[in-house]
């Protein structure tokens, strides 16, 4: 089972508040706006938290 998509629709990146879209293949919420942090989604439930995002590499 996959990420509802009603939630989808109203997630937002909490660190930059950016769009994001879901990446069901690795299993990730990436943010599509400053920060491109990528969020784990862990048993078909996004944990979005700055703490657990993987931040991109300078």
């Amino acid at each position: 089972m996959a990420v509802d998509q009603r939630l989808l629709d109203i997630l937002i990146c909490p660190n930059c508040h950016g769009e994001v879209e879901y990446l069901e293949s690795e299993s990730v919420i990436a943010c599509r706006g400053e920060c491109k942090y990528r969020y784990p989604v862990r048993d078909d439930i996004p944990v979005m938290l700055i703490d657990e995002a993987e931040k991109p590499k300078p």
